[in-house]
């Protein structure tokens, strides 16, 4: 518990202070304790509860029209994903970690002009799908969401509403699979006072480092994707 409780406040306070990373610390932590299926599951709840303060914490700077199509089709692609991740044997969902951190590395290794004519709707979508499988996106949704063109308030803002809905849908899928129980709950539960602290603690990180330290910032929880990568090789 106390090991979960930690990686949840770091995490927390990241997520909160870049928009997203939140999954970098607590999903291999959490599969670790609990085993990659559950693992996945409580990051997916955790994730879910404290982008809900994140939502409160930066409501002034929500973009929900313009991020709008990013949140629809991350929550399509993370119904899709949590179902295979379900129906999966539990070494198909370890070894599809590992493959989407290459996918993750791969992506970084690409100019950010080739990944704009993607398109942000395909990176939004295969953003939620890896989530949903493998219970981190890598850096799709960073990259679908600098598609649209925010500030760093406006940026965590659209990250938030877009991790909540994605964290959400994963979460009822697995809740209805039976891979959330009550112990799952208590934690997320006692977790509350974390998440509060830690999104206050990074929404002031986030306002005091200016946006070329958020730039670098973004950059830091991008290649700290490709070093997971490299540890869980």
């Amino acid at each position: 518990m106390l090991l979960v409780l930690a990686a949840a406040a770091v995490s927390f306070t990241l997520s909160a202070s870049a928009g997203l990373g939140g999954s970098l610390i607590l999903v291999p932590t959490l599969a670790l304790v609990l085993g990659t299926k559950e693992g996945v599951a409580l990051a997916a709840l955790l994730l879910a509860a404290n982008n809900v303060v994140k939502v409160l914490a930066y409501r002034e700077t929500l973009p929900i029209r313009k991020a709008l199509a990013v949140i629809v089709l991350v929550a399509v692609g993370a119904a899709l994903g949590a179902r295979l991740l379900v129906a999966a044997p539990e070494a198909i969902v370890t070894l599809a970690v590992i493959v989407s951190f290459v996918f993750a590395l791969i992506a970084e290794r690409l100019d950010l002009s080739r990944l704009r004519r993607l398109g942000g709707p395909v990176l939004a979508f295969g953003s939620g799908a890896t989530s949903g499988f493998s219970g981190t996106s890598g850096p799709l949704k960073g990259m679908a969401i600098r598609q649209l063109d925010l500030d760093r308030a406006h940026f965590v803002g659209a990250a938030s509403l877009v991790s909540l809905v994605g964290d959400v849908t994963k979460a009822a899928v697995f809740t209805e699979a039976d891979l959330l129980a009550g112990q799952s709950f208590l934690i997320a539960l006692v977790a509350v006072p974390l998440m509060v602290i830690a999104t206050f603690t990074g929404r002031t990180i986030n306002r005091s480092i200016g946006e070329r330290g958020y730039t670098w910032l973004f950059w830091a929880v991008m290649a700290g994707y490709t070093v997971r990568l490299m540890l869980s090789l």
